[in-house]
């Protein structure tokens, strides 16, 4: 499934006039990249967790892409009427819109499950999505910071990535102890903007925005990534701010 936006959606009308056109700025501290595949277990991690960086991703140029490795099945909400199975990867290609990805494509591994799946399975569904997608970064959640599922899509990334040559960035909570911050500065607002339209394209899990939009408000301007699979350019010794830094000036 792919999805590419070229109108005008309801949706982003509390960011059409927040003054971050495109490639008008570009996020101090966010890694260069021709094209970044983000790799989320479920639909909903690429807007209520990574919305703000795929969305200055594509601000400063980057062409983005996504793979959720299961449908979101699993979910304890559900405000339709429909199964999640069908109603959430239209959600996903709505919310992935609004976020200017590129491309979408939804796998049909087991939601809640993925630790119970194969990981040669796992991990060849991420080799067929970097071979159509040609990323130079590769974006997840951090293992550390998320579900069994979220480990697993982060553990397969590992092992498709690196014999591939390919950076992985996992996105992580502000103040965590390794890593580098990723600063919007003027562009925060709609950036975060943007990020609850995404959210709220969501609208099977609506019961559960309440408590996901307090949790955006409360990050600001500032999102924290850190290398699981860094350059093989990048020079030993530093490593967090210092590597970002070198490598990729904000």
């Amino acid at each position: 499934m792919t999805s590419a936006a070229t109108r005008t959606h309801p949706y982003v009308a509390d960011a059409s006039q927040a003054g971050w056109g495109p490639g008008r700025t570009r996020a101090r501290g966010l890694p260069r990249a021709r094209t970044v595949l983000a790799v989320t277990a479920r639909p909903g991690v690429e807007s209520t967790a990574l919305g703000g960086l795929l969305y200055a991703f594509g601000e400063a140029g980057t062409r983005v892409t996504l793979l959720s490795l299961t449908r979101g099945e699993a979910s304890v909400f559900n405000s339709t009427s429909s199964r999640l199975e069908a109603v959430r990867p239209w959600e996903l290609q709505l919310a992935s819109w609004l976020l200017g990805v590129s491309s979408v494509a939804v796998a049909d591994f087991p939601d809640g499950g993925l630790s119970c799946c194969p990981m040669t399975d796992l991990t060849d569904r991420v080799r067929r999505a970097i071979a159509e997608q040609a990323p130079d970064l590769i974006l997840v959640l951090d293992p550390a910071a998320g579900t069994s599922d979220d480990s697993s899509a982060a553990q397969a990334v590992i092992l498709a990535a690196g014999p591939a040559g390919l950076r992985v960035a996992a996105r992580t909570m502000p103040g965590a102890s390794s890593g580098w911050a990723v600063e919007f500065g003027a562009a925060t607002d709609a950036a975060r903007a943007v990020q609850r339209a995404a959210a709220r394209a969501h609208a099977s899990q609506c019961d559960a925005l309440p408590e996901e939009l307090r949790r955006l408000d409360g990050l600001g301007g500032r999102e924290q990534l850190r290398w699981l699979v860094p350059a093989a350019i990048q020079p030993a010794g530093p490593s967090g701010p210092e590597i970002a830094s070198q490598v990729f000036p904000g």
